[in-house]
């Protein structure tokens, strides 16, 4: 019944949870409860995704149809098992952002229950000190213009793979949810060349080669029937929707890791395009493609 609070037991903490029949993807008829099931059936995979970093929610409350907001600040009303990392901040008045820390499973159901449905976080991790870390994740986000879908982004995202192939680097690809595909390598900071510098530079440089079908600037004038690479998602202060959250679209589709064989076959934006109930298949067949991501990591080129 609508209105209607549960407490349930997850991972020894209990939970109340409310409006579990109130549907949030209306196209779909996907409701809360739904969505509370799919993060716990994917936790094994999304935490390790997660542990460290400080998660941004973008909540719907009212389904993906209505209003929605970031909340960086963990709300007042958490529970107090809930980890919560204060770090510095230009646009608190306070002068520092609370963040809620999304590294177990009742917290995870806790920020589901709160229509969290989508989990964004940064290309870094907190020490033990709750200080942030150089970057450990490089990132391309790459954003269809008019005209253009996932398929061009496929044919953009394998040029940059011939580049950083080219540097030592390695690339993981995965799809945005939405309309895009986005490209993980793992790396280690040296102090010299930022993550953002190194990202620009390959964007740029992808542009003059191909200025037909590729673009390294925001401007939307520059976007019909191109590609933008969009290296500025290396900011420390900008964060990027993580591996296997829900996105807000009609359907409950997902930022899904996929192979370079699926890239190189794409032909059809629905090639690439997977729900919750797809992702729980592929990931009982195939488990976790972003598993061991972080095993290798690679000085950044200088």
């Amino acid at each position: 019944m609508a209105g209607e609070v549960v407490t349930v037991s997850v991972g020894g903490r209990n939970l109340k949870l409310s409006n579990l029949d109130k549907v949030l993807y209306p196209e779909a008829g996907f409701t809360k409860g739904e969505v509370i099931d799919y993060y716990v059936a994917v936790s094994g995979a999304l935490l390790p995704h997660l542990a460290g970093r400080p998660v941004t929610l973008r909540r719907y409350p009212d389904g993906v149809d209505a209003e929605s907001f970031f909340a960086k600040n963990i709300p007042g009303h958490a529970p107090d098992w809930v980890r919560r990392v204060e770090l510095p901040s230009s646009h608190s008045a306070r002068g520092v952002t609370e963040y809620v820390m999304v590294e177990d499973l009742p917290t995870l159901v806790w920020t589901a229950n709160l229509a969290g449905l989508e989990l964004h976080v940064p290309q870094w991790r907190i020490d033990d000190d709750d200080v942030a870390e150089p970057p450990d994740l490089l990132v391309f986000d790459l954003d269809p213009g008019p005209s253009t879908t996932v398929v061009e982004c496929c044919l953009v995202a394998e040029l940059i793979r011939e580049v950083l192939d080219e540097d030592g680097l390695v690339g993981h690809p995965k799809t945005s949810g939405a309309k895009g595909l986005q490209l993980y390598a793992p790396v280690v900071a040296t102090g010299g060349r930022t993550t953002s510098e190194y990202a620009k530079a390959v964007a740029e440089r992808l542009a003059r080669e191909h200025p037909d079908t590729i673009t390294a600037t925001m401007a939307r004038r520059e976007r019909p029937g191109k590609v933008f690479i969009d290296w500025s998602q290396n900011n420390p202060a900008k964060t990027t929707v993580a591996p296997y959250s829900l996105r807000a679209r009609p359907h409950p589709t997902v930022s899904t890791p996929v192979g370079w064989d699926e890239v190189a076959d794409c032909r059809s934006p629905d090639d690439l395009r997977f729900t919750a109930a797809d992702v729980r298949e592929r990931l009982a067949e195939d488990g976790d493609l972003l598993d061991g991501l972080h095993a290798d990591p690679v000085p950044l080129p200088g």
